[in-house]
């Protein structure tokens, strides 16, 4: 199976009797039904609801791993150690960088990554560099991944949006898991909630498809002279933008082409997800 080595994210570990209250109160994932050896997507918030750090986490034998880029890890554990106050709770930095694999067999006796899972793609995650055996490391290996995840339609921080510039619901957090409605108060609750109660979510994260390779990541994508949103990661003709569905539904029924500097781009939202673009007086999801 190919699998490939990923330097740029990095490990967090958390312990101690009180961790699981600690990150049920906190964060946007439903730790208390984590089970274990099974990753999903997660953030602490802004208490205006905006994603400060957005990570992967899991259960693991002694208490929870947080997978993030190694840019941020710093930061996150500082910020987690101001909340941790006097919890019995204890924060440590774990190794550098992420093995992946994916492919038959790449779940078995790893880490599973459920929101590849839920895009139809069998995907596991492993601290530091593996020594994986009689597996092979494709050419270009990295690259690969992130062609993977573009077409599962799954964004990242720094190459698809800013953090503290996001909701969870302009990621779909609310349909891969990374976001609960059902537990108690977290950081950023009550704004979260009320854009799914009220069905105010419009940024929606959409697959980008063209006939030529598309331009940089931050390319402005319009319809007509009107801005529906924003490129994010690029592999060649394919790629991943953050967009205000409703802009692009309406562009839609108007049949007004969507262009990222003059290149026409085809957007579709991840099947997965359960959207579809609105239109007048319809809602987003089907």
């Amino acid at each position: 199976m190919p699998f490939a080595y990923l330097p740029s994210r990095s490990l967090v570990r958390i312990s101690g009797k009180d961790a699981q209250d600690f990150l049920q109160n906190l964060i946007t994932t439903d730790v208390d039904g984590l089970p274990e050896r099974e990753a999903r997507p997660g953030a602490l918030l802004t208490p205006q609801g905006k994603i400060l750090f957005d990570f992967l986490i899991w259960r693991n034998e002694d208490g929870f791993t947080i997978e993030t880029e190694l840019a941020q890890r710093e930061a996150l554990v500082r910020r987690l150690t101001m909340y941790k106050l006097r919890a019995a709770v204890e924060l440590a930095t774990g190794a550098d960088g992420v093995t992946v694999f994916w492919g038959e067999d790449a779940e078995r006796g790893r880490v599973r990554d459920s929101a590849f899972a839920g895009a139809g793609i069998a995907l596991s995650r492993a601290a530091g560099q593996q020594d994986a055996g009689l597996d092979q490391q494709i050419d270009g290996a990295e690259a690969a991944y992130h062609a993977l995840r573009i077409r599962a339609g799954l964004p990242v921080s720094g190459e698809d949006f800013a953090l503290q510039d996001a909701f969870p619901h302009d990621l779909l957090f609310d349909k891969s898991g990374g976001v609960s409605f059902r537990k108690g108060c977290y950081v950023g609750q009550e704004v979260v909630s009320r854009m799914q109660h009220r069905g105010t979510a419009r940024r929606r994260t959409v697959l980008v498809a063209a006939e030529t390779p598309l331009p940089s990541p931050g390319t402005e994508i319009m319809a007509g002279d009107k801005p529906v949103g924003t490129l994010g990661s690029v592999q060649g003709t394919q790629g991943l933008a953050i967009v205000r569905i409703d802009r692009v539904g309406d562009a839609l029924s108007r049949s007004l082409p969507l262009l990222a500097a003059g290149v026409s781009v085809v957007l579709t939202l991840p099947a997965w997800s359960g959207l579809t673009f609105p239109t007048e007086g319809q809602e987003a999801e089907t």
